[in-house]
């Protein structure tokens, strides 16, 4: 067991306050005081947990995870051994220290994005930031940011998540320029950041997302490198006959305002 001199001048140390951690521990044992270290101790590690809470909040707004889609609720025993054990390892973070991606295929209504999203939300929990984001959003986003110049800007502000979710690659044809910021984003993060990719289409069908041929291939080869690739070769639950009906959910209660651009765009100055 760590003493609570130890415990305490390593918090301190995390907190930033260096000369606290120099001088709190040996003047209170100085003066005496040295049953006071295990309150101290209690009292700060109150305030590591408080601050750990709200990076974890932080981190979960800005993460867009859905918020129904978790461990908890993700039926495992649809899936296979494999898989489950991989997402169990995945959920560790460990991969994103090495910056690997994680690929996920299937076809529609086999589970792939709500296992992705479980990974996600484990991560935030564990203090890691997590960006989710359909393709096509991402795209758009990064378009936008492309005509008004700004997007070496927008690359820097999406290099802040360790790991993006692109989620349904391939759902929607894209078009040169939309394949072209795609491309960007996966070579800005080659061997830097983390991926992490749900999609309907296998490798060979992803001509129809980059159009061009190298353009493809060089998309894919910096996805592989380093790379966990996870099939989801299952039926679709929502085709499953086995699958109890669940009773019609009531309409959602209006929630406000809806969460703003992925990518916040630059102020123009004002002409007046």
């Amino acid at each position: 067991m760590t003493p609570p001199s130890t415990a305490l001048t390593t918090l301190l140390k995390q907190f930033g306050l260096t000369t606290a951690a120099e001088e709190l521990v040996p003047r209170l044992t100085q003066a005496g005081h040295h049953d006071a270290l295990g309150v101290l101790l209690e009292v700060f590690e109150a305030e590591a947990e408080a601050r750990r809470q709200r990076r974890i909040a932080r981190l979960r707004r800005a993460a867009r995870l859905p918020p129904g889609k978790t461990f908890e609720t993700l039926d495992t025993g649809r899936l296979p051994a494999p898989v489950v054990q991989q997402l169990k390892t995945l959920a560790t973070g460990t991969f994103l220290e090495t910056a690997t991606n994680v690929l996920a295929f299937g076809l529609p209504g086999v589970g792939k994005s709500h296992a992705l999203c479980a990974v996600g939300h484990a991560l935030v929990e564990a203090g890691h930031s997590v960006l989710c984001v359909p393709a096509y959003a991402l795209v758009q986003e990064m378009l936008g940011a492309k005509r008004d110049l700004d997007l070496p800007r927008a690359l820097r502000k999406l290099d802040l998540f360790e790991v993006i979710l692109v989620d349904d690659l391939g759902y929607v044809q894209q078009n040169p320029d939309e394949a072209e910021v795609l491309f960007t984003l996966l070579a800005e993060r080659y061997e830097r950041r983390s991926v992490m990719v749900t999609s309907n289409l296998v490798f060979s069908q992803w001509d129809r997302i980059f159009r061009d041929q190298m353009a493809t291939a060089a998309a894919i080869d910096r996805l592989v490198h380093h790379s966990v690739v996870l099939e989801f070769d299952v039926p679709s639950f929502r085709t499953d006959p086995s699958r109890p009906t669940a009773p019609p959910s009531p309409p959602p209660a209006p929630r406000g305002r809806p969460p703003g651009p992925l990518l916040p765009r630059r102020r123009r100055a004002s002409t007046s």
